[in-house]
């Protein structure tokens, strides 16, 4: 990176110095006796001014013996800035229009040149120096361009003649008492790139330097700049008075070719970071981009959710809440486990009898080794590819890793508030601002109790947290279509008295289980009293089952979203009324490669496994967002289900595509028209500021 200091001269050269010594105090001690020298060094620091590595000079035929002067100074110095200069050709006086355009163009072009020469270093423009034409030029390029700061030199009037005619070098010492006072420079203003340069619309491209040349000049030559070709100066013009067109059509185009509408506020971005954020493919390296953006889950499963660490400290606090006998006959019933590296298939039937299933969970969690768990929950069922069908266990190979979890701990009432607290931690890691939990209260004692002990220790954890940071739950009932008709029924049920007595927590309405146990349309209406009640309904559908799955959940249970629905493909018109009628599918990639199977690229057993349907479906224009399923079981986050896409994508995945399908979580989450529209306009507004600010 270079810092390059950009000026005009005319006839008064010590102005060039008198500019560098203000960025450069401790090279150039020039105001060491400034009345305001402590107020010079502040103003520097607060526009966080560095010392120039060079000077580029722009100037017009007349100005020799400044130019004289100039290189005098500069040789006065062992470890002088690199000064490169520029005369344009055919200029004097700036007498004339012919004479005023081509210095405009040098100026312009020098300073398009310096950004580009620097390498992401400083880029501070002078004010002071050359004509009046020259510095409102100056000015111009730099509210165009951008820069640093902009600096002048304020002068007393009347200098005297030993000051004006003083060699140069004085200029290299602090100026006398009597003369520093005489010269004053300041910061005029400190400007961005203008986002007219970066557009790409029309017949328009973006600004780029090589389409402008202007010859670099070797250290301390004189280079003649001949105002020839495209006319840098008149294309800004251009741009200025065309500019509302100019954004208006590039909005235009970029909504051309979107399947998806963004948050509205990134369209107030520049293009420059527009463009960067759709032609960014998501990779490995925006992991902290991710965690760090606002998202929503809306397929969570609370008993899948906790990690490993997590639920030995619910166990802890299960263990705390036993008595004594109570803990010996855990610990003498877990002894055949405890003793085992190796478990038999069938053992978390060990744990159910006698009703103390949460006591012998906490002594296995406690008293395990990590080897024993991690072998017996995650190594047995390795590799965790298309277990459905590769694994002879089937989809309880995918499910092995949540026995110690879910209801084998929360069926005791002391886990609930240690569980809530790692739930709303765990968001709060995540960078999750709204979350969808989905469970089977049913399995967890008394349903409705259950659920109200649960909301309560949700908000006693949110408690301590700052209002900008608290997560919003919400809850959805799971239905198994494994159970008896009478179960199922009464399940909704309870789901029905559940939002009447919690209607700001209780989201919707699950259908969860095997899909090959209950069509849809044989119990459809089993949910009529859900429907009376205006329950929102999502439906596990399609995922590695037949699109007549998907059809048979969205047409006999009117699902408002479908979990998973990867064969939503197969069926054209299906998935067009899924578009028609904007119906969301949850998407869990990671889950889906270890249950049905997907190629992976990062996972060499997934080689002949098909290709990840997610770009085809939102290519298509389909709602989708991504989500956990199981956080706890597949060992990852909201921000590695956004990775694991990518990679099972082909890398195809754009951080603008990421922040779409972001706001598709809100859009279709179960919060009610008027909440949702709030939150939605919190999440845009904060979305905007870190993209602004965390480029």
């Amino acid at each position: 990176m270079r810092n390059i200091l950009l000026c005009t001269l005319g006839a008064s050269w010590a102005v060039v110095p008198e500019v560098y010594a203000f960025l450069a105090p401790g090279k150039f001690p020039l105001y060491h006796h400034h009345p305001q020298r402590e107020k010079l060094l502040g103003l520097r620091a607060q526009y966080r001014l560095a010392e120039p590595d060079e000077i580029w000079v722009c100037t017009t035929q007349g100005t020799q013996r400044s130019l004289d002067s100039l290189k005098a100074w500069i040789a006065c110095w062992p470890r002088s800035p690199i000064l490169r200069v520029w005369r344009a050709e055919s200029t004097d006086q700036l007498a004339t229009q012919q004479e005023c355009a081509a210095i405009r163009e040098l100026i312009v072009r020098a300073c398009l040149k310096a950004h580009h020469h620097s390498g992401g270093g400083q880029v501070v423009l002078s004010l002071a120096g050359g004509r009046k034409t020259m510095s409102a030029d100056m000015q111009w390029a730099g509210s165009l361009l951008g820069c640093q700061a902009l600096l002048h030199v304020i002068s007393a009037d009347g200098l005297p003649k030993e000051f004006r005619e003083a060699l140069p070098s004085v200029f290299t010492q602090p100026l006398p008492p009597e003369w520093a006072a005489l010269v004053t420079p300041l910061v005029a203003g400190q400007t961005v790139r203008s986002d007219l340069l970066d557009i790409k619309v029309d017949a328009a491209e973006p600004i780029k330097t090589e389409d402008y040349p202007l010859p670099l000049p070797e250290a301390g030559q004189i280079a003649t700049f001949a105002d020839s070709g495209a006319s840098l100066g008149q294309e800004l013009s251009k741009r200025e008075k065309a500019s509302s067109r100019l954004f208006g059509n590039y909005l235009q185009d970029i909504s051309r070719d979107e399947t998806h509408e963004n948050w509205r506020s990134l369209y107030r971005l520049p293009p420059r970071r527009i463009d960067q954020l759709r032609n960014s493919r998501l990779t490995e390296n925006h992991r902290d981009w991710l965690t760090a953006l606002p998202k929503a889950d809306l397929h969570r499963h609370l008993g899948g959710c906790l990690d490993l660490n997590a639920q030995r400290h619910v166990a802890q606090a299960i263990w705390r809440n036993l008595t004594e006998p109570e803990q010996r006959q855990a610990l003498q019933d877990c002894q055949p486990l405890l003793q085992a590296e190796t478990w038999a298939w069938d053992w978390p039937v060990s744990l159910k009898a006698n009703g103390t299933r949460s006591h012998r969970t906490a002594a296995l969690l406690l008293h395990s080794s990590d080897q024993q768990l991690q072998h017996n929950l995650w190594y047995v069922t390795e590799p965790r590819i298309g277990l459905k069908q590769r694994h002879e266990k089937g989809f309880a190979a995918y499910e092995r890793p949540g026995e110690l979890t879910g209801s084998a701990l929360l069926g005791y009432p002391a886990a609930i508030a240690p569980y809530a607290q790692a739930v709303v931690d765990q968001a709060v890691a995540e960078g999750l601002a709204y979350i969808e939990l989905r469970g089977s209260p049913q399995k967890y004692g008394d349903s409705l109790t259950f659920l109200e002990s649960f909301h309560q220790a949700l908000n006693d954890s949110l408690t301590s947290l700052p209002t900008e940071k608290k997560p919003c739950f919400r809850f959805i009932i799971i239905a198994d279509r494994r159970a008896k008709e009478i179960e199922l029924a009464d399940t909704i049920r309870q789901a029905v008295i559940a939002k009447r007595r919690l209607p700001d927590f209780i989201a919707g309405l699950d259908l969860a289980g095997d899909e090959q146990q209950t069509q849809p349309e044989a119990i459809a209406h089993l949910f009529n009293p859900a429907f009376a009640e205006c329950l929102p309904i999502t439906i596990h559908a399609g995922e590695g089952e037949a699109a007549e799955s998907i059809w048979q959940a969205t047409y006999h249970l009117h699902a408002d979203r479908i979990g998973h629905g990867l064969t939503l493909n197969d069926n054209d018109k299906l998935a067009q009324r899924f578009r028609d009628r904007s119906i969301c599918l949850e998407l869990c990639p990671t889950s889906n490669r270890e249950v049905v199977g997907f190629h992976d690229p990062r996972y060499s057993e997934s080689r002949d496994c098909p290709p990840y349907p997610l770009m085809e479906l939102w290519r298509k224009g389909l709602p989708l967002t991504l989500c956990t399923d199981n956080p706890g079981i597949s060992r990852t986050s909201l921000a590695d289900e956004y990775l694991a896409a990518a990679a099972m994508s082909g890398y195809r995945l754009s951080q603008w595509d990421v922040l779409a399908m972001i706001k598709q979580g809100f859009v279709h989450s179960f919060l009610s028209a008027q909440h949702k529209e709030k939150l939605l306009k919190r999440i845009d507004a904060q979305l905007y500021i870190q993209l602004t600010e965390n480029p």
